[in-house]
């Protein structure tokens, strides 16, 4: 790797005054260079270095300076650089022509930044969209409109989808979000909180807790006891466990096969319902907190937790195998909202829909974590079909794998009993957590949720960026639903069960 790039690991941290500044025009030579790659391991794709953070950040005196993120999945490593626009400079050649996957992040930048990506083949807004959004049309006798939205039954959130179809045949969806601005990468950098970071996205409080609390700790040079980091990795697969069991039960209600969502909905009850008794919370809340986790886990609740989760998980297997015997079943997942691996490679795709699709990157195992690596768990490989079946089957896979990870950390906890659980901090103002640029990656169960930060010379946040997995998958819902019915969307869409907060920022 040259000097137009630095290397940072997962939760670790660089100097800001360290990460190179190149010309645009050079860096997206780099980048192109870099992305383009791809290469197959037993039959399992592993795409090139690929984008996890693009964003910009005013540089004073009408200047803005692009920030870049690659991962190298296959070493395990992030690589940084950056490129400045000087005021009046406020276009560059667009990236997405050549690497589809930057398409999301290009668009993001020019909303906030009004730098202008040319020939970017989709600019239009990406949340500040609702004044003159226009849609995507088309022509012919039989073409007709379907609108979906904003405003939903029951109780999720707004999001508005237009359907471009022929007859009930869908040629094209188009997903327009930003209903909430709800600003919250600025409320991150004025008043930083747990209890912030962990109601960005109500489905995964545990993950975007624990990137947070990582992200702080490297910052602010914080150790954490081995016990509380177990706890967290408990935590975070439990909320793994439950969300893939409701999906289960959620795709199954949409094929209206209504004994599975019946029971997937009950077992998941007692996965949560569990983590209540642990934190007091059924969704974690509370758990995680800088400094390590404010509840310690004793030994009758462990004992009761095993029986609770042995039960769930009988149940479970039980429940999937009886579905997938049922040929009526199969009919409706498999061949359905099907995305191919190099499309899920072109287009960034991540998390559990990369993985059903045949890509192979799961942060929890790529980039190293010496307490999830001791716990010695097999990666889990499939050759994905990436259609609704392999979603549903990635997901199975990965419950019996968080199930074996839980009775892995329940066992070792013993190990560790006389251990803090909170080791406490201090105030962000420390000499090393100046001119700092952090960078904290977890695996929650939708696929890797990201979380950066940078400080001044005086060590307080002048920028906060988060992505959300969804942030990359929502155009991959848009590719699957092409060419199946109209009728087949709430089922695609439960199939990837992606988060609107997520990517409302």
């Amino acid at each position: 790797m040259n000097l137009n790039w630095i290397k940072i690991k997962n939760n670790s941290k660089i100097s800001l005054l360290d990460i190179p500044i190149l010309d645009i025009s050079d860096l997206r030579i780099e980048i192109i260079s870099l992305c383009r790659d791809s290469v197959t391991q037993d039959g399992i794709v592993l795409s090139g270095f690929r984008p996890v953070g693009f964003f910009g950040k005013d540089w004073g005196r009408g200047d803005t300076r692009l920030f870049v993120v690659l991962a190298d999945d296959k070493n395990g490593v992030f690589y940084v650089s950056s490129a400045l626009f000087k005021a009046g400079i406020r276009e560059y050649d667009a990236l997405t022509p050549e690497i589809p996957a930057f398409h999301m992040f290009e668009r993001e930048f020019f909303e906030e930044f009004n730098i202008k990506p040319l020939n970017h083949p989709w600019l239009k807004p990406l949340r500040k969209n609702q004044d003159d959004y226009k849609f995507f049309e088309m022509d012919g006798e039989e073409i007709h409109q379907v609108a979906v939205g904003p405003i939903h039954a029951g109780v999720i959130e707004p999001g508005h989808f237009r359907f471009m179809c022929n007859g009930e045949t869908v040629y094209h969806l188009e997903i327009m979000l930003g209903y909430q601005h709800r600003g919250v990468e600025k409320l991150m950098v004025q008043r930083p909180s747990n209890r912030l970071a962990e109601s960005i996205c109500g489905d995964s409080v545990v993950a975007y807790n624990l990137a947070y609390s990582r992200l702080m700790e490297t910052i602010k040079g914080v150790s954490v006891s081995t016990k509380a980091q177990l706890i967290r990795l408990l935590a975070l697969e439990m909320e793994r466990a439950a969300i893939h069991i409701g999906d289960l039960g959620a795709i199954a209600g949409d094929i209206a096969y209504l004994m599975g969502a019946s029971v997937f909905g009950a077992t998941r009850t007692l996965v949560i319902n569990t983590m209540l008794e642990f934190s007091g919370s059924r969704f974690g809340r509370g758990l995680i907190t800088i400094g390590g986790v404010n509840f310690d886990i004793e030994n009758e609740k462990i004992q009761r937790a095993k029986k609770t989760l042995e039960k769930v998980e009988k149940d479970v297997r039980r429940m999937v195998k009886t579905m997938l015997k049922n040929s009526s079943v199969v009919s409706r997942l498999e061949k359905t909202g099907t995305i191919s691996t190099e499309r899920a490679v072109e287009i960034g795709l991540t998390g559990l829909a990369a993985r059903a699709s045949g890509v192979n990157i799961d942060s929890r195992f790529d980039f190293f974590d010496k307490h999830f690596n001791a716990l010695n768990v097999e990666k889990i490989h499939l050759k994905g079909t990436g259609d609704v079946n392999a979603r549903f089957k990635i997901r199975y896979k990965e419950i019996l794998q968080s199930f074996s990870i839980i009775r892995k950390i329940f066992d070792r906890l013993k190990d560790y009993e006389k251990e803090p659980v909170n080791c406490g901090y201090e105030v962000l103002s420390k000499e090393n957590s100046k001119d700092v640029f952090a960078i904290s990656v977890v695996e929650g169960w939708r696929g890797e949720v990201v979380h950066i930060a940078m400080t001044d010379a005086q060590g307080r946040l002048t920028r906060y960026k988060i992505k959300d997995p969804s942030f990359n998958n929502w155009y991959g819902l848009a590719l699957a639903v092409r060419n199946n019915g109209v009728s087949d969307f709430p089922l695609c869409n439960k199939s990837f069960n992606l988060s609107y907060c997520g990517c409302d920022l």
